[in-house]
C-alpha cells in the first residue's frame, strides 16, 4: 500500500481547492480513496505504483500542491475512512508532505519509508535498503514533476488533446494528425508542442518511477507483488508514429 498526503500550497491566501481535487483524484485511481483529513489537505491509500505515479504528477501540474507519498505497512483491516488509517505508511506519508514543503522552490513532492513498525518512518535516505530506494523514487518522479511543472497552457492543450485520442489506441497511427484536426493546428505545431513540452521524456521515464516505487515497496514491506502491472492501454509511452516524429515538425 502507498499512502498519499497532499496539501494545499497558500492555503492561507487561496480559496478551498479540496473538493475540486477530491473530484479530480477520483478518476485517477481505480480503488485509491481519498477524502480531506484536516484543513486543505487530503490523505488517500492507493494500491498500484503507476496510479501514485499518476496522482502525484497532476499534484504537481498545477503548481498547487506538497505531495508526500509514505510506504510501509499499514494495519488491516483498513478503515472505511482515510483519516481513521494508522500504521508506519501512515506516519511516512505526514514526514513526506512536511518534506515536500520545504522543498516549495523546487519540486515539492517527497518519498518517505515507513519501514515495517509502528512509527518506524525512517528519517533520512541513508541506512536502509528501502529508505535509500525511496531517496531514488522521489528523484525520478521530482525530474519528471519539473517538465511537468515547466510545461506550458499551451503545450498542455496540445498533451491533453493527444492523450485522450490515444486513449484505448495504443499502438495506432494517426494520432497527431487526429489532435491536429480537434486542435485546429497543424500537425506540425502539435509536433513542436510535444518536443518542448518534454512529453516523450516524461513517459519514457514515468515506468522508471513506477518500478523504483515498487521496488523500495517491497524491500520495506518483504512483499515482491508491489502492484506493479504493464500500462493500460494508453496509458504507456508514446505511440511510434509519435515517438518517431516528435521532430519532424522543426524540419
Amino acid at each position: 500500500m502507498y499512502v498519499m498526503t497532499i496539501d494545499q500550497r497558500g492555503s492561507t491566501t487561496d480559496v478551498d481547492r479540496v473538493p475540486g481535487l477530491l473530484a479530480e483524484l477520483g478518476a485517477l485511481s481505480t480503488a485509491g480513496r481519498f477524502e480531506r483529513s484536516v484543513g486543505d489537505e487530503v490523505q488517500g491509500v492507493v494500491e498500484r505504483p503507476d496510479e501514485v505515479v499518476e496522482i502525484a504528477l497532476h499534484g504537481l501540474r498545477s503548481g498547487r500542491w506538497y505531495v508526500g507519498i509514505g510506504m510501509g505497512e499499514v494495519d488491516l483491516p483498513l478503515p472505511v475512512s482515510p483519516r481513521e488509517g494508522s500504521g508506519p505508511a501512515f506516519v511516512a506519508a505526514r514526514l513526506a508532505v512536511d518534506r515536500a514543503k520545504s522543498a516549495a522552490a523546487h519540486v515539492p513532492l517527497s518519498v518517505v519509508s515507513g519501514g515495517l513498525r509502528r512509527g518506524d518512518a525512517a528519517p533520512s535516505a541513508e541506512g536502509s535498503a528501502g529508505a535509500m530506494a525511496c531517496a531514488n523514487a522521489e528523484a525520478v518522479l521530482r525530474l519528471i514533476g519539473r517538465l511537468v511543472q515547466d510545461r506550458t497552457a499551451a503545450q498542455w492543450k496540445v498533451v491533453d488533446v493527444l492523450r485522450s485520442v490515444q486513449h484505448g489506441h495504443s499502438g495506432t497511427h494517426g494520432t497527431q494528425k487526429v489532435a491536429a484536426r480537434k486542435l485546429g493546428i497543424t500537425e506540425q505545431s502539435v509536433s513542436r508542442a510535444l518536443l518542448r513540452s518534454g512529453w516523450q521524456e516524461e513517459w519514457a521515464a514515468r515506468p522508471a518511477a513506477e518500478m523504483l516505487l515498487s521496488l523500495a515497496h517491497g524491500l520495506i514491506t518483504g512483499d515482491d507483488g508491489a502492484g506493479a502491472r504493464d500500462p493500460a492501454p494508453g496509458q504507456g509511452s508514446p505511440d511510434p508514429e509519435a515517438r518517431d516524429s516528435l521532430t519532424e515538425g522543426d524540419k
